[in-house]
């Protein structure tokens, strides 16, 4: 029963044991019920354990029950699929291969690879091998056997990601920018597309290549405070707050009132709430002019922007319109009434009807979104940049979201992503994410994630992948618990669609590989033509040494001295994260006390790279140590930035919290807004003054120096 069990876990990729990715690699072993019940999560039906070796054989049928799969997804190197059907009928099997220009022409051969009786019936499984060249792209693949034709998709992926021959060449440098916390004399408080265009303006001044950005998604449109960039209601769509609204066509100055704008810009943190809402106001005044003018060109390009995004653009109006008309007696889709938690019901249907205006709104804030942030990356390609925009794709997202609600088949039942305790957050992470179910996924083909790769890559150079060791296993935790476990993804499938959406939209792929990474994975994300993250801190020996010198970072990386989900260098040289962290409960005196040590060998360490390395500044030559965290050491930031900068990553990421000498968190994660202001620290200089501030220009100089 145990070894049933057992190999059912392993067929369905669930593990039993994992180690974290703390200092001391505990192991974990999950126990039966947990893992019993995260066979069911994923759809099978276990409703006991000594059922395992029923199920597992029925699950051994399955590849025998279908003549194609749903997909294959293959290199173009060595293309290959399989096939089952009657053995008599293998002589007679014709294969075709197309695309919507026609047929493709090839040569194969096929033999058999298996044969299994079933019903009486002998069955053959046969693999094809394809002899001739077939380059890059999505295939309709024909099998006609016994007067029946069989189909499926046939993805043809490139042995590598799109790599642009400057990163090869060269050593590019950039800014990882939070959008939103940029200040400008010219926003409402909160950064947004025409600042992003702006931005782009500056760095063609000042040699920078990259603009990296955080998650632009969509986000709850009636609880703006929930403002976790990380956290959407659809990864295909964009968060109106962006929307520079004084850019969208009709609107007129005389109709606002600046006075409560300006109150609103003096605050210490982004007034999430206050200052959507405003937007929304206006916008709603925009829009009911611009249905009035429904002859004029603008509608049609607004009729023709709907029809493209098709069944995507309507569900995420549907759902956020049912959620606004709601609001005040449902907080989330399954809490709706049973006729409107179905998209495709009469109810919904009739609630369009009826709701037609209020669902056009949202299409229209959909609309504009999108037109001014393809404006700002026609400034980013005419600041000539040679890598450009750098976006930023979530791992998971709001399981009250527009994605679950209109496919919630898709996703892990009863759980969410999360991450198991590692060297930067001890305590682990809950993040209550929606995460896809890979059975599901491979059923539809993976067509749910294509989209919002596309949607991610669109007019970007450079597009980072969250967490990037989800495409070949996730920390699923079952949402009654804090406990959980790995869920296992086609990995070499995976990597096949984001090399084959990174060759089809030219655009370079960076993984976020900071937390648990198994062994061999980033040797085999490289080997697929996918960067890594590196920051600073994490560059040291055996994790928690020495610092790397900058000749040995890694070369197909992305460098930063930190993230977002990290302090700033001036915040974390004194430890207020730490007293942070003990403030909210999250350290123990114990844990806090072992922290404080540890930052100060870590601080210990940093001085001793940095002298060895002799990138002090000249004119601020370092005077003593500060050890203990009692002062900030003279000229430290330059030090920092030039050490990182001349690291032997293909690209380098300066982060302007560091350089304004930003000293709160931009996001503590495992808080929420009620406990710590998460994703709402503004920078504390406008846009438009970063070109007379000494130490952007400093900074800046080193890092042209440098790289």
């Amino acid at each position: 029963m145990q070894n049933d069990f057992d190999n059912l876990l392993e067929k369905l990729g669930i593990a039993r044991t994992f180690t974290d990715a703390a200092q001391n690699h505990k192991e974990y072993r999950a126990d039966d019920e947990t893992l019993r019940k995260m066979v069911n999560y994923l759809g099978f039906e276990l409703k006991n354990i000594n059922d395992s070796g029923a199920l597992l054989q029925k699950l051994e049928n399955r590849r025998w029950q279908s003549v194609l799969e749903a997909v294959y997804v293959v290199k173009s190197s060595d293309i290959r699929f399989d096939a089952v059907v009657k053995t008599s009928q293998v002589s007679d099997i014709v294969v075709s291969i197309s695309t919507k220009d026609g047929a493709a022409e090839f040569e194969y051969e096929q033999y058999i690879v298996d044969k299994k009786t079933i019903g009486g019936n002998e069955y053959a499984k046969i693999e094809f091998k394809i002899n001739s060249e077939l380059k890059p792209q999505y295939y309709d693949l024909k099998i006609k056997a016994d007067s029946k034709d069989y189909h499926s998709v046939l993805a043809v992926s490139p042995d590598s990601c799109y790599i642009p021959l400057i990163v090869e060449e060269q050593k590019v440098w950039g800014f990882a920018i939070q959008l939103y916390a940029l200040r400008s004399k010219c926003n409402w408080g909160v950064g947004d597309f025409s600042d992003l265009a702006e931005f782009a303006k500056m760095c063609k001044k000042v040699g920078a290549d990259v603009i990296g950005v955080n998650p632009l998604n969509v986000l709850n449109h009636d609880n703006p405070e929930n403002a976790s960039p990380y956290s959407s209601i659809s990864r295909l769509f964009l968060n109106p707050i962006y929307i520079d609204v004084e850019k969208v066509k009709g609107f007129d100055k005389s109709e606002v009132d600046y006075t409560e704008i300006d109150e609103i810009k003096q605050k210490e943190n982004i007034d999430y709430t206050s200052i959507y809402n405003i937007k929304i106001k206006a916008l709603k005044k925009l829009y009911k002019q611009f249905i009035k003018n429904n002859k004029s060109e603008e509608f049609a390009d607004y009729e023709k922007f709907c029809r493209l995004k098709g069944v995507e653009l309507n569900d995420l109006a549907v759902y956020q319109t049912i959620c606004t008309v709601y609001k005040d007696k449902y907080h989330n889709w399954k809490d709706w009434p049973e006729e409107l938690q179905n998209p495709q019901s009469l109810a919904v249907a009739k609630f369009q009807k009826d709701h037609s205006e209020e669902i056009g709104f949202f299409k229209f804030l959909q609309y504009w979104a999108e037109k001014q942030l393809n404006e700002a990356q026609t400034e980013i390609k005419k600041a000539g940049l040679k890598i450009g925009l750098y976006r930023d794709l979530p791992v998971g997202l709001n399981k009250n979201s527009a994605e679950l609600w209109s496919g919630h088949d898709l996703f892990i039942d009863k759980c969410g992503a999360g991450a198991p305790p590692d060297v930067f957050f001890p305590t682990g992470q809950k993040w209550c994410l929606g995460a896809f179910n890979p059975f599901a996924l491979k059923d539809m083909a993976y067509l749910p994630f294509i989209k919002i790769l596309r949607s991610a890559m669109q007019g970007a150079g450079a597009l980072r992948i969250d967490h990037v060791m989800s495409l070949m296993r996730l920390y699923i935790i079952p949402d009654n618990s804090d406990n959980g476990t790995y869920v296992y993804y086609n990995f070499d499938d995976m990597l096949g669609i984001v090399a084959l959406e990174s060759y089809l939209n030219k655009c370079m792929v960076v993984g976020e590989s900071i937390g648990n990474v198994p062994d061999g994975f980033i040797e085999k994300i490289h080997g697929r033509g996918i960067y890594s993250l590196s920051v600073l801190w994490a560059e040291r020996w055996d994790g928690c040494g020495d610092f790397k010198l900058p000749r040995d970072f890694p070369r197909t990386a992305f460098c930063s001295v930190g993230t977002h989900d990290m302090p700033p260098l001036k915040m974390r040289w004194f430890g207020y994260d730490i007293e942070t962290m003990y403030n909210l409960k999250m350290l123990s005196d114990d844990e806090r006390i072992n922290q404080y040590k540890g930052r100060e060998d870590e601080r210990r360490r940093l001085l001793g790279a940095l002298d060895y390395a002799g990138v002090w500044p000249c004119d601020k030559p370092r005077q003593g140590d500060c050890l203990y965290g009692e002062g900030y050491p003279n000229g430290i930031l330059e030090a920092v930035e030039k050490y990182a900068a001349s690291g032997n990553c293909a690209v380098y990421l300066a982060q302007l919290e560091d350089i304004f000498g930003v000293d709160v968190l931009q996001n503590l994660p495992g808080t929420d807004e009620a406990t710590h202001p998460n994703w709402r620290r503004k920078l504390p200089v406008n846009l438009e003054d970063y070109e007379q501030s000494e130490d952007f220009n400093r900074v800046v100089d080193i890092i042209k120096l440098s790289r």
